[in-house]
């Protein structure tokens, strides 16, 4: 592949919600466009005031970024450029505004920094440019859902890993510590990369995700709580009043409004793109709430405590692994924008598999049917996910098999052995 060397201008902005690492692609795109003689603008806010009809309010929020601006943010968590949820798509004119406002800066040049919202507002604005302007887009979301081949991480992923389990570390310590019981929140719109992933790591009681009740379809809450409500039974007949649960934040979207509307003090509200937004919906309230009521029924005490760490983790510094990553994904950017290669001449989002520049087309990254961003599910029949649920606390068929067990888990729902089994066989179904 040979790359140019050309004069130009080259544009960057950052849609969706915040990851660890934004500021290190910031970074890494700018010192390499500029060290190929390109200007470089930063458009703050995402595509909140590129979408609009005021070309000069536009150009208000788009700075000219050097290296000297650049050099040492990549340490840092958050975003310098902002960001916001706005989508092209949903704004009348948004997806024109957009070439016409890129076109007035002389933008040749396009990278977009997000996840599969932001991805697929790019690929509409690409379309739309008819070839004018070339996009690249950078995969970033701390969830791990976009469609990257051979299961190559999304920067940012790796970071929230990390911090994630340590919090959930140390809520295990005082759990253990108190006698109680935690309920822990975790991000995952779609899907359950990051809940599985801490829980996994740090060695939670449980974790539950949306993609074990299949990838469609509601979600019943009564459900979703038998089964924590289970493994909360089944360590105390094992010996342990403590631990920690953690579920999904996705897990909500799936349950049925109607019951939502239903729980007292909510109220429910969507974003741009459409989505209810999770932070308004008290999953973990509403579990906590529930799992509490039955365990007073049976005049049982139960000190649960729920805990949302979702959006603590989305402006932490990365760690070195996101530090090395987004140089690595800003560098191949630039590279992949300037090629010549006829391979190279697609608008796409760009990977990196050991090093190497790995892009996928727009067009390979949108579902068939949906035309919207493939959804990257955690698969349940991979050995990851086997291996994971092997060392969590999950009534199981042989534990109703079990003649040293049954009557410990019969004594602690207070039901008889047979009561018990029909009360939750189901869930070793």
């Amino acid at each position: 592949m040979s790359d140019n060397n050309e004069s130009g201008k080259l544009g960057i902005l950052v849609g969706g919600g915040p990851a660890p690492g934004l500021n290190g692609v910031i970074s890494a795109v700018t010192i390499e466009a500029r060290r190929r003689k390109l200007t470089v603008y930063g458009i703050y806010e995402g595509y909140k005031w590129l979408v609009q009809g005021d070309e000069e309010k536009f150009k208000e929020h788009a700075r000219e970024l050097r290296i000297k601006d650049v050099s040492r943010i990549h340490y840092s968590g958050g975003s310098i450029l902002k960001t916001s949820r706005t989508s092209p798509a949903k704004v009348e004119n948004g997806v024109e505004n957009s070439v016409k406002n890129l076109q007035s800066l002389g933008i040749k040049y396009m990278v977009t920094v997000g996840g599969d919202d932001t991805a697929y507002g790019a690929s509409e604005i690409a379309k739309a440019a008819k070839g004018k302007i070339k996009f690249a887009h950078v995969p970033k979301t701390i969830d791990n859902d976009l469609p990257l081949p051979d299961e190559i991480p999304t920067f940012g992923y790796e970071t929230a890993r990390h911090h994630g389990t340590e919090l959930v570390k140390n809520l295990m310590e005082d759990a253990r510590t108190t006698g109680r019981w935690y309920i822990a929140v975790v991000m995952g719109r779609h899907a359950g990369h990051l809940a599985m992933g801490v829980a996994k790591s740090a060695g939670a009681t449980l974790a539950i995700i949306g993609e074990e009740f299949g990838r469609e379809g509601e979600i019943k809450i009564s459900e979703v709580c038998d089964v924590f409500e289970a493994a909360i039974l089944k360590r105390r007949a094992m010996g342990h009043n403590h631990g920690v649960l953690v579920i999904a934040e996705g897990v909500a979207e799936r349950f049925n409004e109607k019951e939502l509307e239903n729980i007292p003090n909510l109220r429910l509200e969507r974003d741009g793109f459409g989505h209810l937004r999770l932070s308004e919906v008290p999953l973990g309230k509403v579990i906590q709430q529930e799992i509490k009521q039955r365990f007073e029924d049976r005049n049982d005490n139960l000190t649960l405590v729920e805990i949302n760490i979702g959006y603590v983790l989305r402006c932490a510094d990365p760690i070195p692994f996101d530090q090395e990553y987004t140089r690595d994904l800003g560098y191949n950017t630039v590279r992949y924008l300037l090629s010549d290669h006829p391979k190279h001449q697609k608008d796409a989002m760009i990977c990196v598999k050991n090093g190497g520049l790995n892009p996928l087309p727009f067009e390979d990254m949108l579902d068939p049917i949906s035309h919207k961003t493939r959804v990257r599910y955690v698969n349940i029949e991979s050995e990851g996910f086997k291996v994971a649920q092997s060392y969590m606390v999950r009534l199981e068929k042989r534990d109703l098999e079990d003649k040293t067990l049954l009557p410990k888990l019969a004594e602690a729902a207070k039901l008889s052995q047979q009561g018990f089994i029909d009360r939750y066989g189901y869930l070793t179904e």
